[in-house]
């Protein structure tokens, strides 16, 4: 069994919240990043009914979309609502090794306290944890229990970590300097670890980024005999969804048996473009076309066929 107060974790790591810089908070208020398809999802069971009138943990799911932002969600069905006498505390070991980092907290590289309202990453420089200068990806929301988001660029840009929880409830603060109070002995406030032993371990799965094509636009609609044809490819990355606005174009043509050169081959206004002169002598047969862009090692390609007018 786990002690009531964990070996090298202060029940507040910074108790004067409002001292702390704004740039540390990462509050309820602040806004989301676009939701991405979820690369992986485990759920980790936890025993339940420890204390009747404590904080009850009885899962926590963990997922990670393809841009690395990890979400812990910490189910407590009986603390539909977040009070200020409760607080939450998480170990991450960003290396999955409790060999290194913080060795009275089964090798914590990170902590992230929820407190007040206020939710903050610490690290661990050695000898001390101190507030991350990296933690702008990190927010939360409450619904009974904590869902707590941070992008892995932010925990050592980790694959493989080890976590727990702290939920405690019942604590105490002074009014003038924010201090955490749980009485004598830490008896007053109520407590539940998950897990009661050891960490939980986590793998960060992202699905290899590709560039997706989003559209193929002809000009004129249909070829045309004796004029210029151009076909313009909009591709964007899987990952962020940003249009290229730049890279490697290849273009390939033809009418017939006869090969065409593109007299205009490279990335125009964020679309690849490809424009080639149909010859007088083209008329009633098949043009065929393509068009590729290279960018940063990814490539998208799409083909076109329409007769030539």
């Amino acid at each position: 069994m786990r002690p009531l107060t964990r070996p090298g974790l202060v029940l507040a790591i910074a108790v004067a919240l409002v001292a702390l810089p704004a740039a540390a908070s990462g509050a309820l208020s602040s806004p989301a990043a676009p939701a991405l398809a979820a690369a992986n999802t485990s759920t980790y069971q936890d025993s339940t009914g420890e204390n009747p009138s404590g904080p009850d943990i009885t899962t926590i799911v963990v997922s990670n979309d393809d841009a690395g932002t990890i979400t812990f969600r910490i189910n407590a069905p009986n603390r539909p609502q977040l009070t200020q006498d409760m607080a939450v505390f998480m170990d991450i070991d960003s290396d999955a090794n409790q060999a290194t980092g913080d060795q009275d907290n089964f090798g914590a590289d990170f902590i992230i306290e929820l407190i007040r309202g206020e939710i903050i990453l610490f690290k661990w420089d050695g000898t001390d944890y101190r507030v991350s200068a990296t933690q702008a990806s990190l927010s939360y929301s409450w619904s009974g229990g904590a869902t707590i988001r941070i992008n892995a660029s932010n925990l050592n840009n980790t694959r493989r970590l080890g976590f727990d929880v702290l939920l405690v409830s019942d604590i105490a603060f002074d009014p003038v300097t924010s201090a955490a109070d749980c009485g004598p002995g830490g008896a007053t406030c109520k407590r539940d670890f998950a897990p009661v032993v050891g960490l939980y371990t986590y793998q960060v799965k992202i699905t290899p980024p590709t560039l997706v094509v989003k559209k193929l636009t002809p000009s004129p609609a249909k070829p045309t005999a004796g004029q210029a044809f151009t076909l313009r490819l909009v591709a964007a990355r899987s990952d962020t969804g940003a249009v290229v606005q730049s890279g490697k174009v290849a273009c390939a043509g033809r009418v017939g048996n006869a090969r065409l050169k593109a007299q205009v081959q490279r990335v125009v206004a964020g679309a690849a473009t490809c424009t080639w002169n149909l010859p007088p002598t083209a008329k009633a047969k098949t043009f065929r076309g393509s068009v590729a862009v290279v960018f940063e090692g990814l490539k998208a390609s799409q083909g076109y066929a329409g007769k030539v007018r």
